[in-house]
């Protein structure tokens, strides 16, 4: 009941998203990214989802340091809307855990291990002989 009602929610929360008229999101897609200014690592929001593009996130700089920059992480999290001109930002819901996006796992295995990194492939040398008696 509470996963079904999670997901009804889920749905609901995505249906004005462009107009950006709701206060939570769920489901957001952040990757990290070197802020020269402020002198540590930043996330800001990615193409490609309901969301706008590059919508700055707060978060603990010491969840997103302990990954390589270009990390992109999946996180829930609530708009901030200030006066005077200023952009809006997202704030991180779970501040003090941060997970890696699985949908994005061969780009940030990319990322940690360098772009040339060449995936291993599943066959016989990754199995390991059986036992014999």
């Amino acid at each position: 009941m509470t996963n079904k009602r999670l997901k009804l929610m889920q749905l609901s929360l995505l249906d004005e998203v462009p107009e950006l008229n709701k206060v939570f999101f769920l489901d957001v897609f952040a990757e990290s990214y070197y802020d020269n200014s402020k002198k540590r690592m930043r996330l800001s929001t990615i193409n490609g989802q309901q969301v706008p593009c590059d919508i700055k996130v707060s978060c603990p700089s010491k969840l997103v340091a302990n990954y390589p920059e270009g990390t992109i992480f999946k996180l829930d999290a609530r708009l901030v809307r200030r006066g005077n001109g200023r952009n809006p930002y997202f704030i991180a819901i779970n501040r003090t855990h941060l997970q890696r996006a699985l949908e994005f796992f061969d780009y940030n295995l990319k990322v940690q291990n360098g772009f040339d990194y060449v995936f291993p492939k599943k066959g016989k040398s990754m199995i390991r002989p059986a036992l014999r008696s």
